[in-house]
Parts: structure tokens; C-alpha cells; sequence
């Protein structure tokens, strides 16, 4: 477009036309072709010469002047702004404007993260942890959300609410952790928080500080240590072996750092099922541990994740459950019984402590999605939780046993394992494989499992594989021990 000697080229695109007209002029006041002060046509003159009603060049002008590119003269023009730095400020993207594909600042330091890809549509999952989402009492929990968003009283829930999470869930939650792990406790006892995950971290930030050294399993959870990690802390592996954590190991560690003067500050440890080798920390190193954490006053941060699922005896109470000086910080999720995408997980600790893990929530996220919270409370008090945790536990029961069976068929002379009393996941042995090699051979044949390098701290190769047996129903474990077994053929067996 020519106007008076002025040439103003408007791009193409799916961008309002006036924008695209602001867009253009920009352009060719960062390519020097109009400078500060040079004068523009006249708003009738600029919508003649691209055929554009003249109230979409003044939609293009008030943009520009919006923006400080242009200003109005007492004379009645319209002129590049005398006042433009050399380099002129960036304008707002318009939708035809190209993102910066670098970033204008310094970054602070990378997060430690470990968030594993997606496995493949279609794939057999064979990942520990990963309940069978098919099997979530869905039409239950649609009853329970549209009882509770419909209610006479449901407005109260849409507004801001109580950072520790709904009291009427903590008072339930509260109720069945007693019930079932022998915890005496109150709704204040315990916050609410999206998933475990969060809980660790908001933990993790209340209670630790920069520099902080955190023993850890030295096989173990990537996103708990990144969580403390996060957060400041210097993380030192501790062994595990068929007993869980290696509580002798630690406490020569402990008791040496305190005496070069640099202690230990807290431990994170899985102790009912060890993750991922599935081992339950027995009562000696129990005890021993809690003597431990009392002498050096160290935070023990208790990961029970899977406690609901347990098949053999009775479940080993938590190390909270022993607590008399409030050294535990007990985590726990409703993730592993109805879903992850629900993100309800929950912090037991002293209330000193969730008052500060309160105060930090709020500040990051305000609050919990309270619909979904007493939507949850309504399948406790219904009682349908629990009969749903039941039911699954007979199920996973059950995949434990024909996964176990499979392996002992098909390659019970390469892989060896203890049949675990409880959890989602087996851990099998198997010395004389490159197992992550074979990973990939299953992954390729459309199994997709997890090698112990994937637990190691430092990443090292363990001859070992992590088998979820929850998700999948008990014919397709079958099929995947095949073709684990193919695969391994596959491989020069």
C-alpha cells in the first residue's frame, strides 16, 4: 500500500485486519524505515489506500498510541513518537506475532526433575504404583461431586476456604487413619494437600534449609528426592538390602557427620514397602531408628504410599503410630485407591509444624479443589472407600499371584523374587541380564517395565526390574511374561 510516498505493508494472517495494519507500521519502526517524529497519513488518506474502513485505522492508531508508538500532534497529525528509545520497547503480541524462542533474562537453577514419558497407546504397563484406573468407582464419585455441588448449602464451597483442606474430610481421613494404622488422631492433626507429592515438598520447604543433609535410600523415589532437592537439601544415599533401609549403615553415618560437624538433618524412607524393592522395615531396625531420630533430633519423613494394600497377616503399623516425641512426618495419598488425576494426598505431623506447612500452602496455592475434597468425604462416610479399597485388594491379590506364576513358568531360570505380602509392584532379580537392555526389547514388543537403573541414586546399572502387576488384568500379565520371555530370546538368552 502507497500513500503520499508512504509504503505500508500489511501482512497476511488470521489476525484482525487492524492489528495486522498496528503489526505493519511496528515493523517498520524497528527496521528504521520510520524513525521518531516522521509524520503519518492521515487516517482517511491510510484507509483509501488499503480499503479498509477508516474506523479500522483508527482501531490500528488507538492501538499503537496504547502501546507509546505513536502520539497525536496539537495540529491534528499523527506521528512516530518523538520520545521512542533506540531501541523501542516490544509491542504486545498480536496473534500474527512470532514468540521469542530465548529467554531476556538469567534463570535461576535448573529443577530437579524426573517426570517419565508417557509409555505407548496400547502398551501392557507394567509400572509399580499405577492403580487399574478402569476399575475407579467413577459413577460413585459423580454422585458424591453433584450431591455436594447441588446442595442447599453448595455455595459456601465455591469460595476460599481453609489451607490444611476441607475440616470435614481431615476429620475422616483422621477417623480411618485410626482405624487402620493405629494413628490417634484429630482433624488438626493432619492437612490436605494435591497429591504426596506436594505434601513432601511443602514438608521439605518447612522444614528444612539450604545445605541440609537428608539421608535417603540409596535405591529409591526420583521425584521425593527431587522434592528435597528443591528445597535446599544435600542428599546422602543410605544402602537397603532385603530388610529394608540399612538402619546400621545410617546410624554410622548420622553419628560420624555429627561428630565432624555437619550432621544429618532428616531422612526420607519408605518403610512399609520399600520403594522399589518392596521390603517392609521390620521392628528391630524400627526401633532403632526412632532411638535414632530422638538422640539426633532428626525429622523422619515416612512415605506410606500403598498402605491399604497388604494380603498377608496384618499390616505393619507406621513408624508414627510409635512416635511418643514427634520425630515422624507421616505422608500419605488416596491416589493409589481411587486415582492420581483426584491429587488428594495428606501430612500427619506435630501441629507446630502443619501451621507452618499451612501458611506455605496458601501461598503457592491457596487452597485444595474443595468440591472434590467433600465429594471424597461423602465416599467415606458412605462407606464406599473402603469397600472399593476391599474390592481392589482382592484383585491386585489375585495379579500378584498370576504375575508371580508367569515369571516362575517362563523365566524362573533367570529372574528370582519374593512374593511380596503387599503393594502394587514385585521386584525381580536378575543377575545375569542387562536389564536395561531388555527394557528396551520389552518396550519394543510393547511391554513396558521398569530396570532397576531407574531407582539407583547414582544411576548406576542394579540387576534388578520393578513389575506393577495393579493396572493390568491377570491375561495380559500372562502375555507380558511372554514376551518379556521373547524379548529375551531376542537378546541372545
Amino acid at each position: 500500500m502507497k500513500a503520499g510516498g508512504f509504503v505500508l505493508v500489511v501482512p497476511e494472517g488470521d489476525a484482525p485486519i487492524f492489528a495486522r495494519i498496528a503489526g505493519a507500521v511496528v515493523a517498520d519502526i524497528r527496521r528504521g524505515r520510520l524513525r521518531p517524529g516522521d509524520t503519518l497519513p492521515g487516517s482517511r488518506t491510510l484507509a483509501a489506500a488499503l480499503g479498509v474502513h477508516r474506523n479500522t485505522v483508527l482501531a490500528a492508531e488507538r492501538e499503537l498510541a496504547l502501546e507509546g508508538w505513536i502520539e497525536a500532534t496539537p495540529g491534528g497529525t499523527t506521528r512516530v513518537c518523538a520520545t521512542l528509545p533506540e531501541s523501542p520497547p516490544r509491542a504486545r503480541p498480536a496473534a500474527a506475532a512470532t514468540r521469542a524462542e530465548s529467554v531476556g533474562f538469567e534463570l535461576g537453577p535448573e529443577p530437579p526433575a524426573h517426570v517419565s514419558p508417557a509409555p505407548p497407546g496400547g502398551a501392557i504397563k507394567l509400572l509399580g504404583g499405577l492403580p487399574d484406573l478402569r476399575m475407579v468407582p467413577a459413577t460413585a464419585l459423580a454422585r458424591a461431586y453433584r450431591r455436594v455441588a447441588t446442595s442447599r448449602r453448595a455455595h459456601e464451597l465455591f469460595g476460599y476456604a481453609d489451607p490444611r483442606g476441607d475440616e470435614l474430610l481431615r476429620a475422616e481421613l483422621a477417623a480411618m487413619l485410626a482405624r487402620s494404622r493405629a494413628l490417634a488422631l484429630e482433624a488438626d492433626d493432619l492437612v490436605v494437600t494435591r497429591g504426596s507429592q506436594m505434601a513432601l515438598y511443602l514438608t521439605a520447604l518447612s522444614v528444612l534449609r539450604p545445605g541440609d543433609r537428608v539421608a535417603v535410600e540409596a535405591l529409591g523415589y526420583r521425584p521425593a528426592w527431587s522434592a528435597l532437592q528443591a528445597a535446599g537439601a544435600v542428599l546422602e544415599p543410605i544402602p537397603v538390602d532385603a530388610g529394608g533401609l540399612d538402619v546400621e549403615r545410617l546410624t554410622e553415618r548420622v553419628e560420624r557427620a555429627a561428630r565432624q560437624g555437619s550432621p544429618f538433618r532428616a531422612v526420607y524412607l519408605t518403610p512399609h514397602h520399600q520403594y522399589p524393592t518392596t521390603a517392609v522395615l521390620g521392628q528391630p531396625r524400627r526401633l532403632a531408628l526412632l532411638a535414632l531420630a530422638r538422640q539426633r533430633r532428626l525429622a523422619l519423613f515416612e512415605d506410606d504410599y500403598d498402605h491399604e494394600f497388604h494380603y498377608e497377616g496384618r499390616p505393619v503399623a507406621p513408624l508414627a503410630s510409635a512416635d511418643p516425641s514427634g520425630q515422624v512426618i507421616y505422608l500419605g495419598t488416596l491416589s493409589k485407591i481411587l486415582a492420581p488425576a483426584l491429587r488428594v494426598g495428606f501430612v500427619v505431623a506435630p501441629r507446630p509444624l502443619l501451621s507452618r506447612l499451612a501458611a506455605l500452602r496458601a501461598v503457592i496455592d491457596r487452597q485444595g479443589d474443595r468440591l472434590v475434597e467433600r465429594a471424597l468425604r461423602e465416599l467415606m462416610t458412605d462407606g464406599e472407600l473402603e469397600r472399593h479399597a476391599r474390592r481392589m485388594r482382592r484383585v491386585y491379590q489375585g495379579r500378584r499371584a498370576a504375575l508371580a506364576r508367569a515369571l516362575e513358568e517362563q523365566l524362573g531360570d533367570v529372574v528370582s523374587f519374593d512374593v511380596p505380602r503387599g503393594g502394587m509392584a514385585l521386584w525381580a532379580r536378575a543377575p545375569r541380564v542387562d536389564v536395561d537392555r531388555w527394557a528396551s526389547a520389552c518396550e519394543a514388543r510393547g511391554v513396558v517395565l521398569q530396570p532397576g537403573s531407574r531407582f539407583s541414586f547414582t544411576g548406576e546399572r542394579v540387576p534388578a526390574v520393578r513389575l506393577g502387576f495393579a493396572a493390568e488384568a491377570e491375561p495380559r500379565l500372562r502375555r507380558a511374561v511372554r514376551l518379556m520371555a521373547e524379548a529375551l530370546l531376542g537378546l541372545g538368552r
